[in-house]
């Protein structure tokens, strides 16, 4: 039987084209099973509460095997991606950092808190997916 793997995505919602390519990517690799649990412009979570937002988050991020961070350079700018990569850390659910296609420099927002960074190829991802989930 072959393994689900539990993702949430932390991204930038000014980028959602990295999050529709990252995930269409991984949706399309045989022999890989996937759920996403971020929030997307496709499931919002509708408050602009942010105790509110934190909690259906943490809710996510706990179900999650794993958390990526897409790295592109906006991450540096984007405080949700920062609270969601380090509420991963506290509760120990590991974060790799995807660098965009295209992209040649990436966030440390990202990567000072991965415990590894792939660039975008579908089988550093996957490969990174399996040797770090939950």
């Amino acid at each position: 039987m072959a393994t689900n793997h539990t993702i949430f995505i932390s991204h930038s919602w000014d980028h959602t084209d990295d999050l529709d390519n990252l995930r269409r990517l991984l949706n399309d690799r045989g022999y890989f099973n996937v759920e996403f649990k971020e929030v997307s412009r496709y499931e919002p979570i509708n408050s602009d509460n942010a105790a509110y937002i934190k909690t259906k988050l943490r809710e996510k991020i706990q179900s999650s095997g794993i958390v990526i961070g897409l790295a592109g350079i906006y991450a540096s700018h984007s405080p949700w991606m920062e609270w969601e990569l380090d509420y991963a850390l506290s509760i120990n659910v590991p974060v790799i950092g995807v660098i965009p296609w295209g992209r040649t420099r990436s966030s440390n927002t990202v990567t000072d808190r991965s415990i590894e960074d792939v660039n975008w190829n579908t089988e550093s991802i996957v490969g990174a997916i399996r040797r770090n989930s939950l």
